[in-house]
């Protein structure tokens, strides 16, 4: 491995073409060595003349691939070939990618070995569940680890060195709970959520909060196993209580099965009972089809909204892939950039630098839009709340 700095580095980076709108926050305060310590020590991160290494680590193969690992890779790809194009020739972001397997134990795996080989930032780690275990590790080792999608209440807070360009449920379940009441006007509702999963515990704790601050009553709260496939007895049981909505908190797997047999016209719910499902795509209502309609949901990110790029992350999305984009690209997308943002702010490549860098982003337009991290590095902008209607995301109104 090369380990030799380029000099031109802070040159290079600053004439990426991307919009500066930074600020100082309480987080990178906190961070700042003491004056009066002698600097450390630290091992050259891993420089070539071709630019830049950063590590990636997603679930490439195993249950997360289709839904989560591989549209975060495409979006990545599409903003590491955008970036580098606005360098000089042979100069740009290189990836340094492992498969986290879709498996707690391949994402601990996968950290550990983009550290062992020193890179200053690992991008990837979808999952709530995995991140929890894996991004410790990094962030121990002194390296930013910079998740595009994992939105579990809190995690961001297990280090300084860790960020995440994800709303947190607390943030999409709450707003879009407080959102849709006053229209849909919930009364006696019921919730359903996957007790093995980090994201899905931490979006039903969202909604219980959410809905006992509104006065909503709770009939019932039932629960599931991942990979579970059968949710007849559970929905028979909030069958029997008769509330007016279902809030579900699962992941893709288990949502879209969950959607199909709550809508079974034999053993699944009145039709007048709505499901709220955070997290709901364009893949999972294709999959589901006409059960979709009518679906309320949550997001960070929305194909036809006017943010600064959008519209031309959208039509590169679609010659490169043929289809239109899903948050999961979008995320990665905007977290590659926010990054590159980042490493040319600190006009070093070391982790230090990045981590100090990212901490003080406020306001940078990105196609989520302005993006700021708050003082625990989670990702504070607008969130999104759509119904599922023709078959379509729709702006709730």
């Amino acid at each position: 491995m090369i380990t030799r700095r380029i000099t031109t580095f802070a040159f290079i980076f600053a004439i990426v073409a991307l919009a500066i709108g930074l600020s100082s926050c309480e987080r990178v305060q906190t961070m700042m060595p003491d004056p009066e310590m002698p600097p450390m020590e630290e091992e050259t991160p891993p420089m070539t003349t071709d630019g830049i290494t950063i590590g990636v680590a997603l679930g490439l193969t195993g249950a997360n691939a289709e839904p989560y690992g591989i549209p975060m890779q495409e979006g990545l790809e599409l903003a590491r070939e955008e970036i580098n194009m606005t360098l000089p020739p042979g100069v740009g972001i290189n990836f340094i990618t492992e498969d986290a397997l879709s498996t707690v134990e391949g994402a601990k795996a996968a950290v550990q070995t983009l550290v062992d080989q020193g890179v200053p930032a690992i991008v990837g780690i979808g999952i709530s569940t995995h991140l929890k275990e894996a991004f410790p590790i990094a962030n121990d080792a002194g390296v930013v680890a910079f998740s595009p999608i994992s939105s579990a209440t809190g995690l961001s807070s297990l280090g300084d060195y860790i960020f995440r360009t994800g709303l947190t449920v607390g943030v999409l379940n709450s707003n879009g709970t407080m959102v849709t009441h006053p229209k849909l006007e919930y009364k006696k509702v019921a919730l359903i959520y996957d007790e093995a999963d980090e994201y899905s515990e931490s979006s039903n704790d969202a909604f219980k909060k959410t809905l006992e601050e509104l006065g909503v009553e709770i009939l019932t709260v039932e629960t599931f196993q991942t990979h579970d496939t059968d949710f007849s007895t559970q929905l028979m049981n909030i069958k029997g209580m008769e509330p007016d909505t279902l809030f579900v908190s699962a992941l893709a797997a288990e949502m879209t099965q969950i959607i199909t047999q709550a809508r079974d016209k034999d053993t699944g719910l009145p039709d007048s009972v709505r499901l709220v499902v955070p997290d709901l795509t364009v893949k999972e209502i294709q999959e589901v089809r006409d059960d979709a309609e009518g679906i309320i949901t949550f997001s960070g990110w929305f194909s036809m909204t006017d943010t600064p790029g959008n519209a031309a992350f959208v039509e590169k999305y679609k010659a490169k892939h043929g289809v239109e984009p899903g948050p999961w690209s979008a995320q990665a997308y905007a977290t590659l950039h926010i990054l590159a943002k980042a490493i040319m702010t600190a006009e070093s490549p070391d982790a230090m630098g990045i981590r100090d860098a990212l901490a003080q982003t406020m306001d940078l337009p990105t196609i989520l839009g302005n993006f700021s991290f708050d003082p625990d590095g989670e990702a504070v902008y607008d969130p999104i709340v759509f119904v599922v209607k023709d078959g379509e995301l729709q702006l709730f109104e």
